[in-house]
């Protein structure tokens, strides 16, 4: 673990660039199950919704599962994970785009996940992606993500599926502090594992769930 404080790297670029070099490894890993905690969302959402997946990575197993019911677009700026992503779910509409690029007109979702995608941005914009989300859902619609359970200053790691990576997060207190102050209300949702096929030879890990709802129209 290396503190990520050299202004002469561009830490976007580390991300984007090693999910390319890691994309078919990393899809084998997350692919081997369906997503833990995803039925959190699918229990509350009418079929047909339109959800949105920040992060979507090559479309397994969160962008697939939601395509069996709903109508959904993928975010991601890895051009390898977006090659993928539209291969394996071509139901689906994949933006290739940073997260913090990307813009939707108010109201265009039901529903927004991002698993396993916030903390590889500087932790500094997560608010402002929250605010964003607010603003893309619909009345009553609905998001849940993975945070984290404690707060870490930005680093990277060099043994993420054969490349370096980049993390940045706040802790579980503080996005639920930030959802509730942007006006969602936040709902208990307990935590899930590492996201990878029991066959993955990874580290034990949790991540906590954020589960928000911006309240329907009165």
């Amino acid at each position: 673990m290396k503190l990520a404080d050299d202004p002469s790297v561009d830490y976007r670029k580390l991300v984007r660039e090693g999910y390319d070099r890691c994309s078919s490894d990393y899809a084998a890993a997350r692919a081997g199950e369906e997503q833990a905690g995803l039925e959190l969302l699918l229990e509350r959402l009418a079929p047909g919704s339109r959800a949105l997946d920040l992060g979507c990575g090559a479309g397994v197993p969160v962008m697939a599962r939601l395509a069996r019911e709903h109508a959904v677009t993928g975010v991601d700026f890895s051009a390898a994970q977006v090659r993928l992503a539209r291969a394996n779910v071509p139901s689906a509409r994949v933006l290739e785009a940073d997260l913090m690029g990307v813009d939707f007109e108010p109201a265009s979702f039901d529903a927004a996940v991002c698993f396993y995608a916030l903390f590889h941005l500087p932790r500094e914009e997560h608010e402002e992606l929250l605010r964003r989300i607010h603003r893309w859902l619909a009345p009553g619609g609905w998001l849940l993500a993975t945070v984290t359970r404690f707060r870490e200053a930005a680093y990277t790691e060099n043994h993420f599926f054969g490349v370096t990576m980049y993390w940045s997060n706040w802790a579980r207190e503080d996005y639920e502090r930030m959802a509730r102050e942007l006006g969602f209300d936040v709902h208990d949702a307990g935590a899930i594992g590492h996201g990878y096929g029991d066959g993955a030879a990874r580290p034990v890990e949790s991540h906590e769930l954020l589960l928000a709802r911006k309240p329907a129209a009165s």
